[in-house]
């Protein structure tokens, strides 16, 4: 092990050529990063206000819809399937309009949206979904983590459908604990079949074959602008607001409880182009907003990414993760920009999650002007998995030849942070044949009881940061290129540089300041 502890003496500011920390502070201001009531379906503006993003964005609008309404009238003491879509079926075949969903407690089996029609949930409506699968049948085409199936859809579903909308500020309810959920006995459909079987012969109804797949909330396959806005949601059996394949899609002002609930994913976009996310609320049982673009093989068959995509005024009030990447990335995930969201008690912040056998990744991700509170990481990558789910490829060593399954993350930055409390500011795990790339993270201010922990990472700045910390230490493995820049730190323990691995070179920390004693400097080639 090579252990550097970084020069206390402050000569050496001179000697390599260090400027003073005045004139190297960044310009931003910690004021500018939102606190929670700033954010969120509380404060949903009616406009929605044109996007500026690091990559070109079309021009997200509200939908239009034809002047016909229908306000349906359902029964409360039976299922309300056939009415809800017959009449969603007999508006779309006359060029569409609105059906409300008026106030009161209604149940219904799983509703398939179609061409030109805004289903509208009334405030003080409750709509709940019955958790029998005979009511999520027969089996429609869908994808399920990442692999595609015949199954039991969404509670709310489209397919090949052009302008659908959700809308109102009435309570969607779930199926939660019922057959739907408890009678899944794999979760992993790629167990169930070579990757060579068509898809139309994976089918998972429960009769054709004793498997089913959990149906998620509302998930339209396939579709062109899609517009959900207000609604809330709560109770699901899996994933809540899933667009698969879609182009054009606005989410905003949508609010979700999924605590307690295994996969209670919040938004998932899979493998959709030109998606705005908009202040929105999610409570979930497992990440909150979340890209995919498809798991191995048959990912990469579909071959189709996550692109286009911003995220911005939301709040997340508790989940495993504030905003994450994959870990299905097989079609690539690329072009995201999240700003001005607060992650409040969240396990990890920003989460970038593929393995060896995924394919694809990420790359051109942006995020900017976020505030944070994390049980465990602001900053995660994990890149290799657990052996649970990918066996010995779990292992970092050996290196394994490149090839078409091996994923990567690249071009990253991050700046204006600011982090109320974590564990750990930055971890990472990166895979040896295929380092994380091409990362910026500057304009921090973190408090966090830990700082650095890293392998195999290239070309990489760290800069403008504040660190409030009990364990300065920055622990590297097998990392290349990485540059620390205006680091100011208020740390227990005086900041040690420790590094490891044959492949770790070109580590270079610049103008350190400890603010309980003096400058640390470190150039090291």
């Amino acid at each position: 092990m090579k252990q550097i502890k970084i020069f206390s003496f402050a000569i050496f500011i001179l000697f390599f050529g260090c400027v003073s920390q005045e004139s190297k502070k960044s310009e931003w201001n910690l004021s500018d990063i939102p606190t929670a009531e700033e954010v969120g379906a509380q404060v949903l503006p009616d406009e929605i206000v044109a996007v500026e993003a690091p990559f070109p964005t079309t021009n997200f609008v509200k939908p239009q819809f034809a002047s016909d309404t229908i306000v349906l009238s359902l029964a409360k003491d039976e299922i309300n399937t056939t009415k809800i879509q017959q009449t969603i079926d007999n508006l779309s075949v006359k060029g569409g309009g609105t059906i409300v969903i008026p106030e009161g407690e209604w149940l219904t089996g799983r509703i398939q949206l179609k061409d030109n029609i805004n289903l509208h949930i009334s405030k003080n409506a409750i709509l709940k979904f019955s958790g029998e699968i005979k009511d999520f049948l027969p089996a429609v085409f869908t994808r399920y983590a990442g692999v595609e199936i015949m199954s039991l859809g969404a509670c709310i579903y489209a397919n090949a459908a052009n302008n659908i909308a959700l809308t109102g500020k009435g309570l969607l309810v779930g199926p939660g604990e019922s057959p739907v959920r408890d009678q899944v006995i794999c979760e992993e459909p790629a167990q169930l079949f070579e990757a060579t079987v068509p898809v139309s012969e994976r089918v998972f109804d429960g009769i054709t074959d004793p498997h089913i797949f959990r149906p998620m909330f509302i998930s339209p396959i396939n579709c062109t602008n899609v517009y959900i806005e207000e609604i809330s949601l709560e109770n699901t059996a899996f994933w809540n607001i899933v667009p698969i394949y879609c182009d054009n899609v606005i989410i905003r002002g949508v609010t979700v409880n999924s605590v307690g609930i295994p996969m209670g994913d919040g938004i998932d976009v899979e493998s959709s182009k030109n998606v705005l996310i908009e202040y929105c609320t999610l409570s979930c049982g497992d990440d909150s907003y979340t890209m995919k673009a498809g798991r191995g093989y048959d990912g990469l068959r579909v071959n189709k990414p996550t692109e286009n995509v911003v995220v911005r005024n939301c709040l997340t009030k508790t989940a495993h993760g504030g905003i994450t990447c994959g870990s299905e990335t097989a079609g690539m995930i690329r072009n995201l920009y999240v700003h001005d969201c607060v992650f409040l008690d969240t396990r990890f912040a920003i989460r970038f999650k593929t393995r060896r056998p995924r394919g694809g990744g990420g790359e051109n991700l942006y995020f900017e002007r976020i505030r944070i509170n994390s049980e465990n990481d602001v900053f995660a990558w994990d890149m290799l998995g657990s052996h649970q789910w990918v066996g010995e490829l779990a292992d970092r060593l050996p290196a394994r030849p490149v090839n078409k399954l091996t994923p990567k993350y690249e071009n990253i930055v991050a700046r204006d942070i600011f982090v109320e409390g974590s564990d750990y500011f930055i971890r990472a795990r990166g895979i040896p044949e295929s380092p994380i790339k091409n990362l910026t993270i500057e304009h921090v201010d973190v408090k966090c009881n830990s700082v650095f922990d890293v392998s195999d990472m290239r070309d990489a700045l760290f800069s403008n940061m504040k660190i409030h910390s009990t364990n300065g230490n920055l622990n590297i493995l097998d990392s290349k290129n990485l540059r620390f820049n205006n680091i100011e730190f208020d740390c227990t323990n005086e900041p040690d540089l420790n590094i490891e691995g044959e492949f770790s070179d070109s580590i270079f920390v610049e103008s350190f300041t400890n603010l309980r004693d003096t400058i640390f400097v470190l150039a090291k080639e």
